[in-house]
């Protein structure tokens, strides 16, 4: 506890009760840092144990790791002792090499100022693995994008050629009936006949009709005779298609298909025709050739042109192809 000091002109009794009034009472200091025995002997006791305990290995990889950056942040051209100490260094300096300068000769400015930083290498593989596993995922990555590329030009050009193929198809069915007509008229013109041109059934057997259009009229009746199948079963019929009821009227054969027409419809489909599968296995381009070439020789008619001329010359068409006539 401090008292302060008397002041001059006043009694005692004043200052007495001032200095009471103003004395200033001093909390204990408490030394924080000083143990007792018990705690000190827990604190060597803890230290002791872990003196005693060994490291683990990720304790051990921690400092070992913390040691590496350190000395390798640490760079012995700012530290004078090192040309002594350190060997390749020592070596350097006597070839003429100063701290802080480039190497290679003077004056070049593509001389390295810093030494090679060193990589650790963490994995098990060997030397050269990691440059080989990255060309390998480049070439892999290079393969996937020209697949990539070629798949997309392939699905292209096959889309092309399928429509390319479709189209064909489309002209050779319209040539198909186009030739198949002109011969029923040259035909009516020169017996004076009606002809089965575009009928659903054809008077005429399959092998005798021209294979340039012999495709379109066996399609044409094959519909024919499922459409009839059809009706059979529809209708419930108990007789055959070949039983002839002599007391049936020809009106009768004709709307029920009994009149033999239809026997020799299914006697033409059962039978193979080498020649037409022959002519089907070809090109559109290839069939669609030959049909025009038959209308040209033939009737003096161009398809492309959609005009029948006077003559064979075919005066005024500017050729037989499609490309001619762009």
């Amino acid at each position: 506890m401090t008292l302060p000091k008397p002041t001059a002109g006043l009694s005692t009794e004043t200052v007495d009760e001032e200095d009471y009034m103003n004395m200033t009472i001093a909390e204990p200091v408490i030394d924080l840092h000083r143990e007792t025995y018990t705690q000190r002997r827990h604190r060597k006791e803890r230290e002791a144990a872990l003196r005693g305990r060994p490291k683990s290995k990720q304790e051990l990889a921690v400092e070992e790791r913390r040691a590496r950056d350190a000395a390798l942040a640490t760079s012995l051209l700012e530290n004078p002792v090192a040309t002594k100490t350190n060997k390749g260094l020592a070596m350097m300096t006597k070839m003429g090499f100063t701290p802080g300068a480039s190497l290679g000769r003077a004056g070049q400015s593509d001389g390295r100022l810093e030494p090679l930083n060193i990589c650790v290498k963490e994995g098990r593989g060997g030397i050269g693995l990691d440059s080989e596993r990255k060309r390998y995922l480049r070439e892999e990555f290079e393969k996937d994008s020209k697949r990539a590329k070629t798949e997309e030009s392939d699905y292209r050009e096959r889309v092309r050629k399928e429509k390319e193929w479709s189209r064909l198809e489309a002209m050779v069915g319209k040539a198909m009936r186009i030739c198949e007509r002109m011969d029923a008229e040259r035909s009516e013109n020169e017996t004076g006949t009606t002809t089965s041109a575009g009928k659903n059934i054809s008077t005429k057997p399959l092998k005798q009709i021209n294979v340039l259009w012999r495709g379109v009229v066996r399609e044409r009746e094959e519909k024919e005779r499922e459409r009839r199948m059809r009706y059979d079963l529809q209708q419930s019929l108990s007789r055959l298609p070949t039983y002839e009821d002599p007391d049936e009227e020809a009106d009768d054969k004709q709307a029920l298909g009994t009149n033999g027409v239809y026997h020799n419809l299914v006697e033409d489909l059962e039978e193979e025709d080498d020649e037409l599968d022959d002519f089907n296995r070809l090109e559109p381009g290839e069939r669609l050739e030959k049909l025009v070439g038959h209308m040209r020789t033939e009737h003096n008619y161009c398809y492309w042109c959609k005009y029948k001329y006077p003559d064979q010359n075919l005066e005024g068409c500017p050729g037989s192809t499609e490309e001619d006539h762009d």
